[in-house]
């Protein structure tokens, strides 16, 4: 197994950016840490400096929707450390309302800008120093809920992760057994600001416990994976052959 010793994570202020951190830090990886709400990106970042000494932890404030500010934290974020080997795109909007009830600007706009062209940025930055170091491993967030569409507040969302699926994938198939190497990470209900919002489930776990199965997914580096995977390696296939009138029943 590659160990990717410098990981920049985006969206790294809370839930899930925060806990890989915790955990990736844990390891002895050297993290470069960014997210809209520096401050809390600081304070982590000391947090793991304390707790675990001998580790590189530099920190950005980023919003990823400023896409010129994307590729440039991320190119200061190489030369600070010299090299950049995993990049995790984490940072994302949980935003939405039904299409139609006034919401535009306030929910879904905002989640798409985030989501996908924020995506792209991150992508783009990403790949621009991977394909120089000739190395390196993309980590995509996406969902499983990219497996299908959803009604009611999840419409925008669910399709943002789609197309964070998608565009993960295209990259993947674009440099096949190349040195680059791609992941799309469809996590299902696990504990984070973003699920707080939402009803609770008895499928939803621990921040930490999620985190800690997406962490060891990544470090194996294979294309695509569900996490948890029980039940949602099941599940997906079930939401992908369920007629419509259940999924609007259930979602």
């Amino acid at each position: 197994m590659t160990v990717r010793q410098n990981i920049l994570i985006t969206g790294a202020s809370s839930g899930l950016g925060a806990e890989m951190a915790r955990q990736f830090a844990a390891k002895g990886r050297n993290l470069a840490l960014c997210a809209r709400r520096i401050e809390r990106v600081d304070e982590l970042a000391g947090q793991l400096r304390r707790d675990n000494p001998g580790i590189r932890v530099v920190t950005r404030q980023l919003d990823v929707t400023d896409h010129d500010a994307v590729f440039a934290v991320f190119r200061d974020f190489r030369a600070e450390l010299g090299r950049i080997d995993r990049v995790i795109a984490n940072a994302g909007l949980g935003k939405g309302q039904p299409l139609g009830t006034g919401y535009f600007e306030r929910a879904n706009k905002q989640t798409l800008e985030t989501n996908v062209l924020g995506l792209l940025a991150q992508c783009e930055a990403a790949m621009e120093i991977f394909l120089d170091q000739r190395d390196g491993h993309l980590v995509v967030l996406a969902s499983v809920l990219a497996e299908r569409g959803a009604p009611r507040t999840l419409t925008a969302y669910a399709a943002s992760k789609a197309f964070a699926a998608s565009l993960a994938e295209g990259i993947r198939l674009h440099h096949g057994r190349g040195p680059v190497k791609v992941t799309t990470l469809k996590p299902g209900y696990i504990e984070s600001e973003m699920t707080a919002r939402a009803p609770k489930s008895p499928l939803i776990v621990s921040t930490e416990k999620g985190v800690r199965e997406m962490v060891a997914v990544i470090e194996r580096e294979p294309a695509t994976a569900f996490v948890p995977r029980w039940p949602w390696a099941v599940l997906a296939r079930l939401v992908r052959m369920a007629p419509d009138w259940l999924l609007r029943k259930v979602m």
